[in-house]
């Protein structure tokens, strides 16, 4: 069996300004949607899965069908508000979605089978994608879920993942000396500056970040059984949370929980891939580029779907 890839595609974009996961960076009108898709498929995932909303879904098929809709087995999955456990409502001023984690969820009905997570507006390199296919390989279909599951997480270098731009939100992680992931730390505003790569904290202090600390850029490679555990958290995530509007029920929190009451351990496979991606509108020209000597490189056609 295949394993799936699931696409977080439902963001709204509000820094870049606009649908950023169909926008053109590639010579043929490829966006950076295209290149995942296309790794994936060279990795050797079997269907794509995304995470949508209603109000762009015209426009979102006809650029999929346009392009890799004939290549690869494709399915849609829409994040609501309302899609919440044990009857719970939402709050009446909530105008936030839930966040990543939340979106996973979403999925739930749509997939069966070891799956790898990734953004839509990401650029991960096509030997994360073989790294995770290669683990995907040795986890069960199954939705009962084991003792201590078995997780993965592709770890890049956090001076590899950083905008020229901005600063950008990345998970820092505690990795063991037999390389599984101990904790990822949520760091929502960190930026490249000349007195080093520094983070700022909510209460306003100044944390420098080591250029090679392991970072997380959300590609992740789950079992079905996931989706159980996840569903176990959520009603008590909400719980907790339900007067807090901005509160958003993230991916590394959930893994974080498994991790700590020992119920998955998280392999992270290290990559030396180069991240790039679309956070803000000043960052297409750098992305165009890299596309651009990629496939100067041989590592891409000029044209991907033969179009």
């Amino acid at each position: 069996m295949k394993p799936t890839l699931l696409v977080l595609a439902a963001g709204m974009g509000s820094r870049y300004g606009g649908l950023k996961q169909i926008d053109p960076v590639g010579p043929g009108g490829e966006s950076l949607l295209d290149y995942a898709v296309y790794d994936a498929l060279q990795a050797g995932f079997g269907r794509v899965v995304f995470v949508i909303r209603h109000d762009f879904e015209t426009a979102f098929r006809a650029r999929v069908d346009a392009s890799f809709g004939s290549h690869i087995a494709v399915d849609y999955v829409f994040q609501e508000m309302d899609d919440l456990p044990g009857g719970r409502k939402v709050p009446a001023e909530r105008t936030k979605p839930w966040g990543t984690a939340h979106a996973v969820r979403t999925a739930r009905e749509a997939i069966n089978e070891p799956f790898a997570v990734i953004n839509a507006d990401d650029f991960y390199g096509r030997d994360a994608y073989q790294q995770i296919a290669r683990f995907l390989a040795t986890l069960p279909a199954t939705r009962t879920p084991a003792p201590c599951e078995r997780l993965a997480m592709a770890g890049f270098q956090l001076v590899q993942t950083l905008s020229e731009n901005g600063s950008v939100a990345r998970g820092i992680c505690e990795v063991s000396p037999e390389g599984l992931l101990l904790a990822v730390t949520e760091h929502t505003t960190i930026e490249d500056t000349p007195r080093g790569i520094e983070s700022r904290q909510p209460d306003g202090s100044i944390v420098t970040l080591p250029p090679h600390a392991v970072t997380s850029m959300n590609i992740w490679g789950f079992p079905p059984s996931l989706f159980t555990l996840m569903e176990e958290q959520f009603g008590a995530w909400l719980d907790q949370n339900y007067g807090n509007l901005k509160a958003e029920w993230y991916i590394p929190l959930v893994v974080n929980t498994l991790i700590q009451t020992r119920r998955a351990t998280v392999q992270v496979l290290p990559t030396g891939s180069r991240w790039f991606g679309v956070t803000y509108r000043e960052d297409r020209e750098r992305t165009v580029g890299e596309i651009e000597r990629l496939i100067a490189d041989g590592i891409y056609p000029a044209r991907l779907w033969g179009n």
